[in-house]
């Protein structure tokens, strides 16, 4: 991390954050979306005419105001605008529909819901006026930012351990959780990414999942420390995408592992010539990575790619950096910053740092997901390298007990996915009478099938695995090919759960 951006990193609040960079660079661009450009100057006053316009309907410091925004500028000016007025702000994805949306509005408590109006089919608005029956808010139109004077605003919150942000798990196994966070969580976040991206001003990275996930301001924290531009997507599809990123030169891409397999697919549409000129790094984070695809993107596309290891509970707890050897970009999640303590206990991953949140919206779910010691109890198994990589070898409710025997649902996926005539695959665990569980495994097959590969059946898949080295006892016993596996729209993360209501 340079010297400018170690200081900014200091910062007790956002706001602070986005004010120093406005005073450093006013008229570098900060933030692109199709033909429109906005400067770090150009964020900083906008973001306070807003403030100043929700200042006039009545949003104080402390108040909660809900928003399910799509990735847009003007997005990110009201997330800004309001941690210019130290508000809470709770942040909904914008796919959740009415179940979701109401429980957050009514555990958050919210006082204000910004929707986008119509948005991809449907009627946020309708589905706000039906929610704001309750009487627990008040709805307004997020894509109408409203405009003040600033001389209204009382001074910046100074205060950057207060909790100003509940952020909600995805909610795949029952309702989602309200995670707590601060704008110092925030910011030591964002730092352990561009600490271990090395990027410069000369980069222009990509924001192409939805700004309301926990990697928003992630990325924004780092925009800020390094003071470099990001091309935004509303909505992002590959190859629709791919003019946007040629066009801006776009040198940092990626999301998570689904973005990457993205990319690969475009890329050998035309293989030798690459996709995007300019790209030179793919990073992200927020579900496994499996070790073929390092290779086959390094190889293939001719970039680099890192990948990291978060949560929406702990935004940025291990990063690769582009310098680290091939094995450890392969196999592991990269290694913590300074500041993030990992302790391993009986396997699990326990973390305690800065960037840990201050715990759950229900004060139950905050004393179960810390220990003793006041470590955050994550549910993922793994162990640190002799040099400090982490390497996860999967979930605690990825383990499967097979006739007594634990077997990692990771290790048998990563192993799949070398096969060539597999895209993605899910292995997961099912009830059963004699074994207590069997292996299933359940795989996406490639676009188009390689010449001489023959059908994916059970016996030619545990045949292969066999050949591979896995043990027998490992082997999958039961195989299902779908056009397409179950992902949420965020990271495109496999929905598990989905595969063990079908087939259990």
């Amino acid at each position: 991390m340079n010297d400018t951006a170690h200081a900014l990193s200091s910062c007790r609040t956002l706001w602070e954050l986005v004010a120093r960079r406005a005073d450093l660079t006013p008229d570098r661009p900060v933030l692109l979306q199709d033909d429109r450009s906005l400067s770090f100057g150009e964020l900083r006053a906008r973001a306070e005419r807003v403030a100043a316009g929700l200042y006039d309907r009545g949003v104080r410091p402390g108040t909660v105001v809900a928003w399910q925004l799509p990735t847009r500028i003007e997005t990110v000016l009201l997330s800004l605008a309001l941690a210019r007025l130290g508000a809470v702000q709770s942040p909904v994805i914008p796919f959740y529909r009415d179940r979701e949306v109401g429980f957050a509005l009514r555990e958050s408590k919210a006082e204000f819901f910004a929707v986008p109006g119509e948005w991809r089919g449907f009627d946020h608005t309708a589905m706000a006026r039906r929610l704001e029956a309750s009487g627990i808010f008040e709805a307004y139109d997020g894509a109408e930012l409203p405009d003040g004077d600033p001389a209204v605003l009382p001074a910046p919150p100074a205060d950057g351990t207060s909790v100003r942000w509940i952020y909600w798990t995805s909610g795949t196994t029952s309702d989602p959780k309200g995670v707590l966070h601060t704008d110092r969580s925030l910011i030591a976040g964002g730092s352990c990414l561009a600490h271990a991206l090395r990027l410069t001003q000369d980069d222009v990275g990509s924001i192409a999942f939805p700004y309301a996930h926990i990697g928003g301001p992630d990325y924004l924290v780092m925009l800020l420390l390094y003071g470099f531009p990001a091309l935004m997507f509303e909505h992002f599809a590959l190859p629709a995408a791919l003019e946007g990123y040629r066009r801006h030169g776009v040198t940092v891409a990626g999301g998570s592992t689904a973005f990457y397999s993205m990319f690969l697919a475009e890329q050998r549409k035309q293989p030798g010539s690459p996709v995007v000129p300019t790209l030179r790094l793919l990073a992200g984070g927020g579900a496994p990575k499996p070790p073929e695809l390092y290779h086959s993107v390094v190889r293939e596309m001719g970039v680099r790619l890192t990948h990291g290891y978060g949560m929406t509970e702990v935004p940025m707890i291990t990063m690769g950096a582009p310098d680290d050897s091939a094995e450890n970009l392969a196999t592991t999640e990269g290694r913590p910053p300074e500041g993030m303590e990992i302790r391993i206990v009986d396997g699990e991953v326990r973390l305690k740092g800065e960037a840990v949140c201050q715990g759950y919206l229900d004060p139950a779910q905050s004393a179960a997901a810390f220990d003793a010691d006041g470590f955050f109890v994550t549910g993922d198994l793994g162990h640190l390298t002799e040099d400090g990589h982490l390497v996860l070898t999967g979930r605690l409710k990825d383990v499967i007990i097979r006739k007594g025997e634990n077997i990692s649902a990771k290790e048998i996926e990563d192993l799949l996915h070398r096969h060539p005539a597999v895209g993605d695959v899910a292995v997961i665990g099912l009830p059963d009478a004699v074994r207590g569980e069997r292996v299933c495994a359940v795989v996406e097959p490639v676009t188009e099938q390689p010449p001489g590969v023959g059908e994916l059946t059970l016996s030619a898949v545990t045949a292969y695995l066999r050949a591979e080295g896995l043990s027998v006892h490992k082997l999958p016993e039961q195989l299902e090919v779908v056009d397409a596996l179950p992902r949420n729209e965020t990271l495109r993360k496999v929905l598990k759960y989905k595969l063990r209501e079908r087939y259990s």
